[in-house]
């Protein structure tokens, strides 16, 4: 073996066979075609070989991240020789042995992620937990599209949110985009459904979800959510029973309040403080999405943002030390027990020592959520550890609907990814094992059995086992291996003189038994 360097200081190793001047020197050759050979490093191929053929890539051309060129010897060739390059349709490049083709990138999109099997076993029983949760608490199952109309996201008040669109123009010339949450959709349905709905309404939805943001762990581009609302209940009763749902989900997945807390505040706590230094009403929503950076920026910078929107330096103080509350008591000494932010929190904290929960909660005035539309009760779950970001969140969002020309309607809710979970889960050893699960497996030992063994097959799944019919002819030796990397609880064999006598060979992978049942007694 020899090595080639390249001008991109890139290297790649080459059959002493392949003559340095063949690939560097002449015009009329492959290399002076291409200007050089440049080895692709991104791909784990041993030896910078796929399938026995050096990998090069072409620097004229502008390739995405993974995106390879492969150098594909013609069957017919019996060895790698000069000759004059000819372009073809498909975009590679030919010569008399050999042909250059560009492959598309084998990774998914920064940010997104693909899913095969091991990994849709998860993320499918993450999913069951949620929608046996909602179930239980009485909610009906609704979707929307993922593509919506932009304006549907684009708010005023600089939430984070609406610089992280994916957006664009459609062929339409319709500005649209890929949503990055789901409660906007909501309240686009209930407005037009309109009065053809009965309140309340208890509704959930599991949909993925889009922002192009700077990811972190428990955090990508896409994720799915799954989100429980309520609408048409302007009391606390709402929170508490969304409280409830999510408790009752950490517990199904084995996490404990030692695990998990909940932190609880009121965005009336906020306004509250604003009122009193005169702080205009327009000014709240910006105010909550600058102070929910709170834990994510030092303090000089809240303070400059808060000094941008023209807030005094006297309020910034008294709001940077309100925000630092950690119990009821010094609340009510702060606003008053007649304060409306004190008097729900405080039937909230008594519904949750009916449900059972309260061990969960934390009062914590600092927690206000990014988004503008919040208008109460605002909460959300933490890692006790605190090596994660926050697990879920939501609140009350009385005037979401009038923002889209409806009425204002009491409601609340909460979003919960499927990302930050799952690094929980990791973190307390509390990963399921979720393998493929396999009731019968059945092979026909001869082909002329084939049809039989299909018979087999179908009468098997129409009384509800799982079966993995052996559609190639194979070994045994092979389907043995088969059986146990589907850990399959019984092989079942079609051969000549058992099916003539009427039965099937049967052998128990658990207690390692065989026997010879008829097909009624295949069942029993």
């Amino acid at each position: 073996m020899i090595t080639l360097s390249c001008p991109l200081r890139m290297s790649m190793k080459m059959p002493s066979s392949f003559c340095h001047s063949q690939f560097c020197t002449s015009s009329s050759n492959l290399a002076g075609r291409i200007l050089a050979p440049i080895m692709v490093q991104a791909l784990d191929f041993s030896n910078n070989f796929f399938l026995g053929t050096p990998i090069i890539r072409n620097p004229n051309y502008n390739f995405h991240q993974n995106e390879i060129w492969v150098l594909r010897r013609n069957r017919q060739a019996r060895g790698m020789v000069g000759g004059r390059v000819t372009t073809t349709a498909n975009e590679g490049i030919q010569t008399d042995s050999t042909t250059l083709t560009s492959l598309v990138s084998v990774d998914p999109p920064r940010g997104t992620r693909d899913f095969p099997p091991e990994d849709m076993r998860l993320r499918s029983w993450l999913f069951q937990h949620f929608r046996e949760v909602s179930r239980l608490f009485a909610f009906e199952e609704i979707d929307f599209p993922v593509l919506e109309s932009e304006e549907l996201f684009v708010r005023k008040a600089g939430e984070e949110i609406t610089q992280q669109l994916y957006n664009f123009e459609d062929k339409g010339g319709r500005r649209v985009a890929l949503r990055p949450e789901l409660t906007p959709s909501l309240a686009r349905l209930v407005l037009q459904k309109g009065k053809s709905l009965s309140l309340p309404l208890k509704w959930f939805a599991i949909g993925q979800c889009w922002r192009y943001e700077r990811m972190t762990r428990g955090r990508r581009r896409e994720h799915y959510q799954w989100n429980m609302d309520i609408i048409g209940i302007s009391g606390v009763e709402a929170e508490a029973e969304l409280l409830s749902a999510i408790v009752t989900f950490f517990t199904r997945l084995g996490i404990t309040a030692s695990d998990v807390g909940i932190k609880i505040s009121n965005r009336k706590v906020l306004q509250a403080v604003l009122a009193r230094y005169s702080i205009p009403d327009e000014s709240f929503a910006a105010v909550c999405v600058i102070v929910d950076k709170i834990e994510k920026l030092p303090r000089s910078e809240i303070e400059n943002e808060l000094a941008a929107l023209q807030v005094p330096s006297d309020a910034i103080d008294g709001i940077l030390q309100a925000l630092t509350l950690k119990s009821l008591d010094d609340l009510e000494d702060l606003l008053g027990a007649e304060s409306g932010a004190v008097a729900e929190l405080k039937q909230l904290f008594a519904l949750a020592d009916g449900y059972g929960f309260s061990d969960w909660l934390n009062f914590d005035a600092s927690v206000v959520r990014g988004l503008a539309y919040y208008t109460g009760t605002v909460f959300e779950a933490f890692d006790r550890e605190r090596k994660l970001r926050a697990i879920c969140g939501g609140g009350r969002y009385d005037q979401l609907l009038s923002t889209y020309g409806g009425a204002d309607t009491p409601a609340c809710g909460f979003g919960f990814g499927d990302a930050v979970i799952i690094e929980l889960l990791k973190e307390r050893n509390l990963m399921p094992e979720l393998g493929h699960v396999v009731d019968d497996v059945v092979l026909a030992l001869e082909d002329h059995l084939k049809a039989p063994a299909a018979m087999v097959a179908a009468h098997l799944r129409n009384a509800g086992r799982v079966v993995d019919l052996v559609l190639e002819t194979k070994r045994l030796k092979w389907v043995f291996k088969h059986t146990e990397r589907l850990h399959a609880k019984r092989l079942v064999l079609l051969g000549a003189t058992e099916w003539n006598r009427g039965t099937l060979r049967v052998k128990d992978l658990i207690t390692r038994e065989e026997s010879d049942v008829t097909l009624d007694d295949l069942l029993t």
